[in-house]
This record gives C-alpha cells, structure tokens and sequence, in this order.
C-alpha cells in the first residue's frame, strides 16, 4: 500500500483505505449545542475557551474560506483532509470539555447534549458515505452518569469509542472510574483519553506546579497520560477488565519505553503491594493500550526515531492520526520513513481491528 500521496492523484489515495484517529469538529456556534440543552443548563452554556493555556499559533490553512473555526465546516474538512491527503475514516473528536465544570451535573448534561449534535449532524446529515465515525463524549466527574450515557449510545450508527478528558481529580485507575470502563467492556467500546483541562477548574496539573508558558504545557502534555497509565496499570483495571482498550489520543509516544523500564524494574520489589497484577506491567500494554502518532516526536535523524520505536510493540500499538484542525496536522506522508507492511498497520490495519471497522 502506497502512502505517498499528492493531490493530483485523489483516485489512488481515497483507495487505500487510511483511518485518521484524531479528527476535531466543533459546533459552529453556542446556539447548535443550546438547542439540545434544557434548563438550568442551557442558559448557562456557552462554548469554553481556553485562557489558561492557549497556543500563541492561531491556524490559518484550516481556516473555513466562509470562516468560523477550523472543524466547523463539513464541506471544507472533506475537501482538506479526506480527499486532500487520502482519508477514507475519520474518528471523530469532539472537544467539549466538559471535566472543566465544577458541577458534575451540568458536565454530563453538556456531554449528551455534545452527542446529540454529533449523530444528528456529522454522523447522520453530513455522513453518507460513512467516512466519519464518532467518539461518546462523557464527564467523568459523575462515572455513574458518564456509564449511563455511554449505554444510551452505544450500538448508535457509526459511534465506535468512549471519549474523555485528561484532565481530571484523580488517576483514572483508581475504583471510581470503575462503571466508566465496565459500561466500555460491556459494548466493545475503547476509550480514548485525550488532553484537555489539565491543571484547569478542579482539575489536578500532573507536575509540581502550574507553567509559566504554552510551551512548558504542551510539551508536558504526555505527563498526564504517563500518569494514568501508571494507575491502570498499578491498580489492576486490566485484570479486572480484560477487554478495556485504552486510546491515549494526542499524548505523545517517545515517553513510553522509559516509563515502561522503569515500572517494570521496580515492579520486582514491590509487586507485593499489588498482588493482583499476574505478569509484568509492561505485558498488559499490546492488549490494552494504543497510542495516536500526532504529535509523534521527531528526532533529526529518522533511524534514532525508529530505533526509539522498536523498543515498544508499535507496530501493533501505534495508530495514525492527523489532529486536524490543528495548524500543524500531520498528513499520511509524516508516516513515509517507515517500511510499507509496517505503514499500512499505522495508517489502516490497527484501526479497523480496534474499532471493528
């Protein structure tokens, strides 16, 4: 499979079958999110912006030529993305959110009303070749809730993963979130865990302290994921939930093999804390964990990158993704420095296996 592509041969690419994993689209205003609210919450809705931590970057090639924000407008994004660069999938990601609310309530409300605009307009009205499939947005402050509205749309046309923010109170290994994974495990739904509100509300920042700039918080985005991997796997969710799959979507991918020595090596003495652990840390991550390649760290030579790589199952575990409407998505091509079998497990064959596509 040829995944160099160019867009004077459209024919060629939307043939090859590629499944972006991390696709955002937004509403286009308060008012389409609004219509699925009722009161208290939806005169208290509006569409939260960032002021904690915002990219001094603004994007201005996925810029709508009719404007409004990148990921608003359908007709665009299937030009730019899926016939410009050969996406025949795009797992949606909505980003509503919604652990920003300090009102568990008011979160899960938002999250429904999220799903509700999704299947009605990008999944229903402006799906019908079926290219894109969509992400059940929760709130994971309520897991109760949150499990209730994935049993609400779980089986739902082209919904095919459970979709939650990084940023949170507690280590989502820990027994609260438990109704969150079996409500996943009962429907053969992954859950993707995807950056957002970290350090922000209630939310707990996973370092020492808060950042000075965008820079130190965006490069310290995988810190938050290295810290929920440590808890699920330390507290024994994927023995308990042998079917979980976990998407750690937009979080990096360098950190894994130094976080997964220094578990294991440490694991040898004091496995006696955690005896519900039946084999090495390191052993769960091929049948629970995925991770998206944007933003894949780059070293100037692509040899010391694939030597990096070949120290994890990534051929297995690594699955493509634009993170478009970023500025800076990634096209199919960031993915050419590696062998062909191997780029066509990256690009196509992992996801449709994950997501039964």
């Amino acid at each position: 499979m040829s995944t160099v592509l160019h867009n004077d041969n459209q024919e060629q690419a939307v043939g090859v079958g590629i499944i972006d994993c991390d696709v955002h689209v937004h509403p286009l205003h308060p008012d389409v999110i609004k219509a699925y609210l009722s009161q208290p919450w939806k005169h208290r809705f509006q569409i939260w912006q960032n002021t904690y931590y915002k990219s001094p970057v603004e994007p201005t090639q996925t810029v709508p030529p009719g404007g409004g924000k990148p990921g608003t407008d359908v007709d665009f994004l299937r030009m730019q993305l899926l016939e410009g660069c050969g996406i025949a999938t795009a797992i949606l990601l909505p980003r509503a959110s919604t652990s920003i609310f300090h009102d568990p309530d008011h979160a899960s409300a938002v999250a429904t009303a999220y799903n509700h605009w999704l299947s009605e307009t990008w999944l229903g009205t402006h799906n019908a070749d079926g290219a894109f499939k969509g992400s059940i947005t929760i709130a994971h402050q309520d897991p109760a809730a949150a499990a209730k509205e994935i049993d609400r749309w779980a089986g739902k046309p082209h919904f095919v993963q459970v979709l939650m923010d990084s940023g949170a109170r507690a280590p989502f290994g820990q027994r609260q979130y438990y109704p969150i994974y079996e409500a996943c495990a009962r429907h053969g739904l992954p859950l993707a865990i995807h950056p957002g509100t970290d350090g922000m509300g209630t939310n707990i920042l996973a370092s020492q302290g808060y950042p000075s700039h965008f820079l130190e918080y965006y490069a310290g985005v995988s810190f938050a994921m290295q810290t929920h991997l440590l808890s699920l796997l330390t507290e024994g969710v994927f023995e308990r939930f042998p079917d979980l799959k976990i998407v750690f979507t937009e979080g990096g991918v360098a950190w894994l093999p130094a976080l997964m020595w220094r578990l294991d090596q440490e694991y040898k003495g004091l496995r006696s804390e955690i005896p519900w652990l039946k084999k090495r840390p390191s052993d769960y991550l091929r049948d629970h964990v995925r991770l998206t390649t944007q933003p894949l760290e780059r070293p100037v030579s692509d040899r010391d990158l694939q030597d990096l790589l070949s120290m994890f199952d990534y051929e297995h575990m690594l699955l493509y993704s634009s993170d478009y409407p970023d500025e800076h998505f990634a096209s199919p091509d960031s993915l050419s420095f590696l062998a062909p079998d191997i780029r066509c497990k990256l690009l196509s064959d992992n996801a449709k296996q994950l997501y039964r596509l």
